[in-house]
């Protein structure tokens, strides 16, 4: 626990802020709780059993003072709140956007290996679960403390044996707290992993309910969510009765403390060793101790929930980045001016994997060159793709761009000057105008506009319900796969790279668009290095250089032309392409 508490301490310092300051606020509104009690037993033993007869002057004055007391303790119970509220609100929002950046900054096969759904919880639900705690259980349980300890100090005073009678009654609840504590633990542990399992499940049926209504696989997804559910459900329920056995506990050692109080008060009593005012307020003390006590008993078990939270969110942001920005001292500049490409003897394998993607790939790519990689599937073509845009770093060898290790390059400079186009466009839940625009920071309209034209889609554009304020839905769905891809390659080209890699970015698009991108594309790519995955041939017929990667080794190199009647891997790719295109 210290461990986990002192790491997120590290992440949100503004929770600590200004922590004293409110503890000493909170001191003051608990000491104002102790007034009634005290407020009772003068109001007895000096007011109303006066020497003299009932003494209403001093009730009254004794009652005003309380009020005042209490009235103002008020105000400092809503300072506290304010206070605390401020600190967990902005230490939260630097644990979210820490988190968020976190997962961006991952490389694309770590994020591939956790779902997505599990991802999202990590940074919503998990942290709303420590939002609750650090702003209702975290207040609840520094009052509770300094009310027991005030309160103990006062029972004491009144009477050290009543005092002893309570203490003792929860010594034996206290010593066996960490055992009971430990399956509560687990269990909500488990809570927040059932819970991103659960989120998974459910947002892949949401994403993918086109293909499932398609495939008529309604039943097979909701068997999925339905288990993730109750799975959710029946360990929901383990920690709920693992937290209602230790709160039971603590409601019957509370009641057996009153009972006892009375019995062995009366008999003080008695004995003329306490008073009835001390009597009724040391009553009104021990409702006092045990409130605390067992709220503390069920705040703890929240805790164990905002602890698992806390586990699950450091864990995220601890998550070593595999493709990390350079340290200051070795960041480079890339030159201006289209990018030449150098592969120089790169080795690539999925991490936690012997089996080699890539192996001793060997590569050169003149500036403002065209080249194509084509090859069948699995052979390493989207590696390639990836290594030369840095989602991902080489295990050997090394990648540079105009002379620059790629690796000596901060991200946000790379990915200025490299732009991948995939082969299915995402696109966010805006506008089309917006969408297009994200490809350059600062773009209007005007030039989003542009960038159709220059693809020869300014009439596509013109036709659509909105022009560019047309929405397009989440992930793009008003618009079909070709249009998607359009929007994508307008925004690609609207970025102005210095080297384009396009994964087949025309392959979802209808025949006669193709023609009129492929057209656009001779104007868009020139002065720039491209490099196309190639699905169609058509694609490497058009490109300066193909490269034929088989077997996570580059197989060929050569002219369209040339490797179409070289007899090599190339001609039986064409020949198929050829036979199957008649």
């Amino acid at each position: 626990m210290s461990g986990v508490l002192g790491r997120a301490r590290e992440l949100t310092p503004e929770i600590a802020q200004g922590l004293g300051v409110t503890l000493a606020i909170a001191a003051a509104t608990t000491l104002g709780k102790l007034v009634v009690p005290v407020a009772v037993q003068q109001t007895i033993d000096s007011g109303v059993r006066a020497a003299g007869g009932p003494d209403v002057t001093r009730v009254v004055t004794i009652c005003a003072v309380a009020a005042l007391v209490v009235l103002v303790t008020t105000g400092t119970a809503w300072i506290v709140n304010v206070r605390l509220f401020r600190a967990t609100e902005a230490g939260l929002a630097t644990l979210r956007n820490r988190a968020f950046r976190h997962v961006h900054d991952l490389a694309a096969l770590t994020q591939s290996s956790e779902r997505r759904g599990s991802l999202v919880s990590r940074v919503t639900s998990d942290v709303d679960t420590i939002s609750t705690f650090l702003q209702t259980g975290m207040l609840v349980l520094v009052l509770s403390l300094g009310q027991v300890l005030l309160t103990t100090v006062v029972m004491v005073a009144y009477s050290w044996q009543l005092a002893l009678v309570v203490i003792g009654c929860f010594v034996p609840l206290v010593l066996a707290r960490h055992r009971l504590q430990r399956p509560v633990a687990r269990a909500y542990a488990a809570v927040r992993v059932r819970m991103g399992e659960m989120l998974g499940a459910i947002s892949e049926t949401v994403v993918g309910a086109d293909v499932i209504r398609a495939h008529a696989a309604e039943a097979r997804s909701w068997r999925t969510v339905d288990a993730a559910v109750e799975a959710h459900r029946r360990q929901a329920v383990t920690a709920q009765v693992a937290t209602a056995t230790t709160f039971s506990a603590g409601v019957a050692v509370s009641g057996l403390v009153v009972a006892l109080v009375v019995v062995v008060g009366t008999l003080l009593g008695v004995d003329d060793r306490l008073s009835l005012g001390e009597l009724l307020a040391f009553l009104f003390l021990t409702q006092l101790w045990v409130g605390p006590v067992q709220a503390t008993t069920e705040v703890l078990n929240e805790l164990q929930n905002a602890l698992a939270g806390w586990r699950r969110v450091v864990e995220l942001i601890d998550t070593p980045v595999v493709v990390p920005d350079p340290p200051a001292e070795r960041v480079a500049q890339l030159p201006p001016g289209p990018v030449a490409v150098s592969v120089e003897g790169v080795s690539y394998r999925y991490p936690g994997t012997d089996r080699a993607v890539l192996t001793d790939v060997r590569l050169q790519l003149a500036p403002g060159s065209r080249t194509a990689v084509v090859g069948e599937t699995g052979s390493g073509k989207t590696t390639l793709s990836r290594l030369l845009t840095r989602l991902v770093d080489p295990v050997e060898g090394r990648v540079l761009l105009s002379g620059v290790d790629a690796r000596d390059l901060p991200g946000a400079q790379l990915h200025r000057r490299v732009v991948a186009v995939p082969q299915e466009g995402f696109l966010f839940d805006v506008t089309v105008g917006e969408n297009v625009r994200r490809g350059r920071p600062g773009a209007t309209d005007r030039d989003a506009l542009a960038a159709f034209d220059d693809l020869g889609l300014g009439d596509w554009v013109a036709g659509l319900p909105a022009g560019l304020d047309t929405p397009v839905g989440q992930r793009g769905e008003r618009l079909s796969a070709g249009e998607r891809q359009l929007v994508a390659l307008a925004r690609a080209h609207l970025a102005d790279p210095d080297l384009l890699v396009l994964d087949e970015a025309t392959s979802s698009v209808d025949p006669a668009t193709e023609v009129r991108l492929q057209q656009a594309l001779e104007g868009v790519l020139s002065g720039r290095t491209s490099v196309a995955i190639a699905h169609r041939l058509s694609t490497a017929e058009a490109a300066d250089q193909v490269v034929v990667v088989a077997d996570g080794r580059i197989v060929e190199v050569g002219p369209a032309t040339e490797l179409a009647v070289a007899g090599g891997p190339y001609s039986r790719l064409h020949e198929a392409w050829t036979a199957q295109r008649d």
